[in-house]
């Protein structure tokens, strides 16, 4: 029996019931993601839920940095009707689409619970798509929207209770869904030891006041940029989307790590002339260890643990940045430009090498 509740509503895609996607391809997925933060260095959260069809799975997981901790809450289930998007202690409720959505971990014993409601700040934006075949197969064919936005609610961390409000409370979320490499690690064949993704990849949702700019970038080692997109999105929905050109960068980043510690963003295309950004990171999490982006092989997105398995892990966030930092690794930024400050997600990996940075192979670090 695959028929949900989902296949009740006129939104079937293919001639098969929604529990069924339209390829066969095990790597398919369907993925909330959003951040957290008081535009300030006192912590960031991180959150996401997941569904893969061809894998019978649904997961979800929730990180924070707090001073020295790094504190991880993760769930995964079987797969059952795609309408139901709960994982154990996790649930999303989408109370208004494109615009507001509540984001709940209940109270267990592993130190993090919520329960928050987001409200965009900007219309939900679509992205480019992401198209990546190597040696013939399809590794990334997806689609993603993002938003800008803020947070009411209530957040425990430890024995910390914060009250979330809009003024400050900020953040970032993004839908994407499509083929990436998920669940077990698939025998590489041809490929060898090639990483899925390989170079630079930048990702900057940038608040301010009356706007938002969004600034994509992946560039490979020899300087092909795979996908590439700065745009600037006013909270006014009458405003057009505003294209600003092919961005450039330049980071400064810690020596000996792959850690930014500031960049600055230019758009010398801009309508009206170019401008530059200044990105200052205030404080960071590995948000690969421990939720299920690849750093572990015991816990991948997608990856069957069982009919319901709920975890809870901490560490030392000093000591998990040697093998974090290899990672995706997303900052809380402070960003400025032309009298607008802000604040947002600066996310940065440096996958391989980047020779740009002085990392000549995927084991090196910064100079």
């Amino acid at each position: 029996m695959t028929l949900s509740n989902w296949d009740d509503y006129p939104v079937h895609q293919t001639a098969e019931v929604i529990r069924h996607v339209a390829t066969s391809d095990r790597n398919f997925y369907d993925r909330y993601y959003f951040n957290l933060h008081g535009s300030s260095d006192e912590l960031f959260m991180v959150m996401g839920l997941g569904q893969y069809p061809n894998l019978g799975v649904q997961d979800a997981f929730a990180v924070v940095r707090r001073g020295s901790k790094h504190r991880v809450v993760r769930a995964s289930r079987e797969l059952g009707d795609r309408m139901d998007v709960s994982v154990g202690p996790f649930r999303i409720e989408v109370i208004e689409p494109l615009k507001k959505l509540r984001f709940v971990l209940d109270e267990t014993e592993h130190g993090v619970a919520c329960d928050v409601v987001w409200e965009g700040s900007i219309p939900a934006f679509q992205e480019p798509r992401q198209f990546i075949r190597k040696h013939g197969r399809v590794l990334f064919d997806t689609m993603r929207f993002a938003q800008t936005g803020c947070w009411t609610g209530k957040l425990r961390v430890g024995d910390e209770h914060f009250d979330v409000t809009p003024d400050r409370w900020w953040g970032t979320r993004d839908r994407s869904w499509g083929v990436r490499p998920v669940g077990e690690t698939e025998p590489p064949g041809i490929r060898g030891p090639e990483m899925q993704m390989t170079g630079m990849w930048n990702y900057s949702p940038m608040q301010f006041a009356d706007h938002s700019i969004l600034y994509i970038l992946n560039e490979t080692n020899s300087g092909e940029r795979m996908i590439e997109e700065a745009v600037r999105i006013w909270s006014d929905p009458k405003r057009e989307p505003e294209w600003l050109g092919r961005p450039e960068y330049d980071h400064k980043l810690r020596s000996g790590t792959r850690v930014v510690e500031r960049s600055k963003l230019s758009f010398p295309e801009a309508p009206g002339g170019g401008f530059e950004v200044t990105a200052d990171p205030l404080v960071n999490t590995f948000v690969a260890v421990g939720t299920g982006y690849g750093m572990e092989g015991d816990w991948r997105h997608g990856m069957y643990q069982g009919e319901l398995v709920v975890q809870g892990l901490e560490h030392d966030h000093e000591e998990i940045g040697a093998i974090g930092q290899y990672g995706v690794v997303d900052h809380v930024a402070r960003f400025e430009y032309g009298g607008n400050v802000g604040y947002g997600l600066h996310e940065q990996a440096f996958l391989g090498a980047f020779e740009k940075y002085g990392m000549k192979d995927g084991g090196d670090v910064a100079d």
